[in-house]
């Protein structure tokens, strides 16, 4: 129900992009150019990589591997805390790139206030990098509870797998947005 209603929130903030977009297609003509598409595309690959770090650690909790089973550059024999804590790191780059993204555009004169695009933008990306960071506790949680649970059981397995469904939505939605933005144009 909860990812229920996380998709109609951003079902209405695709609406509202599509929107304003097509009242002044003009402004987004101009303000598109300023995007940095190969940044954008690495950065979402880096987020993009984070779901499949955090399935391979959905596979091990399944199989009830909470740690690792061999040395830390064996990553054949990764638990699941290995691959969230890979995950974890892939979502703080993600996040890093979307700051350092930020911070070149306001340099460029596209801010949250300067015109329409700019409060489209960030809300539409500001409102997933939330998402995003949610996520990364999440991580955290599943991760502490994995090491303070005494017996790794079907309780911390089914944790760590609906922490999955969430990032995984999150990442879908990433894409989305992505094409949209950054594609489109």
């Amino acid at each position: 129900m909860w990812l229920s209603s996380e998709l109609m929130f951003f079902a209405a903030l695709f609406a509202m992009y599509f929107t304003i977009r097509s009242v002044v297609p003009e402004m987004w003509a101009e303000e598109t150019q300023k995007l940095a598409f190969w940044f954008a595309l690495g950065n979402t690959s880096i987020l993009v990589l984070s779901s499949v770090t955090c399935q391979l650690g959905v596979f091990k909790a399944e199989h009830f591997q909470p740690r690792r089973t061999g040395g830390l550059l064996n990553v054949g024999r990764w638990g699941l805390v290995e691959w969230y804590y890979a995950s974890f790191f892939l979502g703080s780059i993600f996040i890093g790139g979307q700051v350092y993204e930020y911070a070149t555009l306001v340099s460029e004169g596209v801010a949250i206030n300067s015109n329409a695009y700019g409060s489209v933008f960030y809300l539409t990306t500001g409102f997933h990098g939330l998402h995003v960071l949610g996520g990364l506790i999440a991580f955290l949680l599943v991760i502490g509870r994995t090491y303070a649970a005494r017996r790794f059981g079907h309780r911390e397995a089914v944790f760590a797998i609906c922490v999955s469904y969430y990032w995984h939505f999150v990442d879908v939605v990433w894409v989305g947005l992505f094409a949209v933005i950054y594609i489109l144009q």
